[in-house]
Parts: structure tokens; sequence; C-alpha cells
């Protein structure tokens, strides 16, 4: 069998890491598929930069219609990132016969309907493994290793940057501002973090495992987000006082035919599977009503993490090439969107609350939850030395969205009530 061509767009972190792999492992993947695999064109914005690895100036190029349109290129691989502009070259890609594969998860999570409808037309391959969670192989998982259950529940740490900071945060008592700007230092968080510590990224990646997972087409807007930037070492250090860690949790559920997808930072139980994901790991929480409980963990990002995911999604390209079966392995969502309202939505909650430290506050509070069927699991009251102020921190039972939301309304409606802290979802098990 003659040798596969790549064409490389862009060359950054993992795109060096790609080449790196495809050059010291060409004899595991000859042994693999059958063939060498050779790059014959990489895209890069400068040609004349200095790169970690050795790269002949001819393979270089800044135009990519010298890829996208070279018929003897048979696979893609993009991890130039950007989402427009780079969907156009997926596109066109595809259009030309060319298997595509990416790590792009902006781009999955807001057009990889699209862009899969345009890959099937044409007979092509589009994968996409290394979009969520780097080299943690995922999304295989969930498509061929679990391909004959039902998932029922999704909960992951796909994000390295907010995971790296809440760690330093309980383990060390600093705050969140300290964290971020060493975390910026080493390299685990961007100039401008807000993607991450906002839960963005993880949220396009929930969108990416739920839509895979579930059978059904979520979109990003379906995903109910909030960051990590108001978590306090206050919040984390009353949780660890009631046995819980804070992990910014990418949470999908599914029940009857309805689901629910949402990223949140969440007080886990510090027997949870996921609590004992440190730093910048990731680890993505799977229950199938058939294998029960299953955990996948590892690295969620760098450049040889993400480069093998990407080259192992290349030799699956390549094995469906020897087949002759390229273009049939996306499946078209079974189930079409149900989604949940806000009273079909359950969790326990903790919640601190500043109120005046005066006779009777606790039952006014306590009648307001009553008031809304919900009750308390834990409770601890304390006093704060300044403005005769007592602080208390609950933890309730199950409780409904909807009245989970009316509860704090009528609780900022208090008199007594100073100020709400802080609230988060707590999660004490699995299903």
């Amino acid at each position: 069998m003659k040798a596969i061509s790549i064409g490389l767009l862009g060359l950054g972190t993992v795109g060096c890491g790609v080449v790196q792999i495809i050059k010291k492992n060409q004899d595991k993947l000859i042994h693999q598929v059958g063939c060498p695999v050779v790059i014959k064109k990489i895209l890069v914005q400068d040609l004349h930069k200095t790169r970690p690895v050795e790269i002949d100036a001819k393979v270089l190029t800044s135009n990519a219609d010298e890829i996208l349109y070279d018929e003897e290129i048979d696979v893609v691989i993009e991890v130039m990132g950007g989402v427009q502009d780079t969907k156009d070259y997926l596109i066109t890609a595809l259009s030309q016969g060319k298997h595509v594969v990416t790590a792009n998860k902006d781009l999955m999570a807001l057009h990889g309907s699209e862009l899969l409808t345009v890959a099937s037309e044409h007979g092509c391959d589009l994968f996409y493994e290394a979009s969520v969670a780097g080299g943690i192989p995922i999304l295989r998982g969930l498509v061929d290793g679990l391909a004959s259950d039902r998932i029922k529940q999704l909960m992951g740490i796909v994000n390295g940057t907010t995971n790296y900071i809440l760690t330093k945060m309980s383990e060390e008592g600093r705050s969140y501002d300290e964290v971020l700007k060493e975390a910026q230092e080493l390299g685990f968080a961007e100039a401008d973090p807000t993607s991450d510590v906002e839960g963005l990224d993880a949220a396009r990646k929930m969108t990416i495992l739920a839509t895979l997972g579930f059978s059904m087409h979520i979109d990003l807007e379906d995903v109910q987000v909030s960051g990590i930037s108001k978590v306090t070492d206050e919040d984390l250090r009353y949780g660890k006082q009631l046995g819980y860690t804070m992990k910014l949790i990418g949470y999908a559920h599914r029940e009857g035919e309805k689901v629910e997808v949402s990223v949140a930072p969440t007080f886990l139980s510090n027997n949870h599977p996921l609590a004992s994901v440190q730093n910048e790991y990731n680890a993505v929480y799977v229950y199938g009503e058939s294998v029960g409980e299953t955990m996948f963990y590892g690295p969620g990002a760098g450049s040889l993490p993400t480069a093998t995911a990407i080259v192992s999604d290349l030799v699956a390209v390549i094995k469906n090439l020897r087949l002759g079966v390229n273009g049939r392995s996306a499946v078209t969502p079974q189930y079409p969107k149900k989604l949940k309202d806000n009273g079909e939505k359950y969790s326990k909650y903790f919640l601190r609350i500043h109120v005046r430290d005066e006779v009777g506050v606790f039952a006014d509070i306590t009648t307001i939850f009553a008031k809304y069927g919900v009750s308390f699991e834990k409770i601890l009251q304390l006093p704060v030395k300044k403005n005769e102020t007592s602080e208390i921190v609950l933890v309730t039972h199950r409780a409904s969205l909807t009245n989970y939301d009316k509860i704090l309304l009528a609780l900022n409606d208090l008199q007594a009530v100073k100020e709400i802290k802080s609230a988060y979802k707590v999660v004490r098990k699995s299903l």
C-alpha cells in the first residue's frame, strides 16, 4: 500500500507533538496500518519561526490551498484552532474527498453536526477524539466501548486550568487571584482565562460528550454554565469541614426521554471517584444502565497527550481506508432533543448565608425552606465578629431547581438576611 500523505493545518504546541509522534513512531505506524505515513505539507502563519521540531522548509506553506486542493494528500489534520475560517477549510477538504482529524472543541461544539453531514455526503471520515479531554480516549470509549449500553449520566472534570486552581486553593489555602496568576505563569492558564474559569471551555466539551453519550443533538446554548471566579478559600474551607471537595463539574443526566446538561462549581463528597482528581488532570465518570460505573482518567491537555489522540484517530482513518469503509462511522443522533425543565432538575445545594444575629432568624429561614418542601441535611452556625452578624452554612436534601430559585429569591427578600455569600450544587454519591 502506498504511503499515506498528511496535510497539517497548524504547527503550534499540539501540531509539533503530532509531527514528533509520527516521526518517532513511524515503525509502529507501519506495523499498525501497513504503510508509511508522510507529512507532505504544513500550514503555518510564519514560515521562518523557530520551532521545537525539525521540519524541512519545503514542507511549510502559508497558503492553505496547497493542502486543501492537493490530490496527493489523503488526510487533513487540523490543530490551528479558530472557528469560521477553520470550518471553511475543513468543508473544502471534505468536499475534495479528504478525511479530517481535528482537535477543535469549539468548532465541533458549534458546527459538528454540519461537518459530519458533509463528511458523510462525500464518503469521508471526520474524527475528533482530541477535542475532549486531550489524551483520554473518552469519545471512542462512548462510541465504541459502550456502544451497546444506554448512558444515563456523564460527569466530568474536563478543564485542567480550573482543576489546577481549585486544587491549589483547597490544599494550600490560597486565594483565587493568587493561584490564577501562578497558573498563568506556569502556562496552565491563558493570559485571558475567561473561557476556562467561566466554564465556557468545559461547556463546549460537555456539548460534544452529551451529544455522543445520549445520541441526541445538544447545542451549546442548551448547557447551563457558571464558572469558578467567585469561589473563595472560605467556601473551600467550609466544604472540607463538611466532607466535600470542590470541582468544576460538567454534568449531563438522562431521565426517561429528557436530558439536562450543565457546568458549575460543585461540592463532591470526598468518596466520589472524581474528588481525588488533582491539579491539571481530567477525568470523565460515566454511568451506564448495564455497565454501571466507569471512569476515564488522564492528562487533559498538552502537546504529546493531545497529539496521541490525534494520531490514534489518524490510524483509525487509515484502517478504514484499507477496508474501504470510510464515511460510514458517523451515526446521526437517534433521539429528538428533549430537555428537562427546571422543575425536573434535582440536586442538593450548599448555601452560605450572612444574617443578623437576632432571635428568630433561623426560624424564619427554616419556614422559607419548609414552604417549598426542602429540608436540611447539614447545618453549621458560626458567629462573625463584625457587624453583629452570624453565618449559617446549609446543605439541603434534594430540591428541584425551580424550588431552589424560589428559595433564593425569598431569602434575599428576608430583612434579616444580609447576604447570600455563596451557593453551589452538591453531589454526594453516584446513581
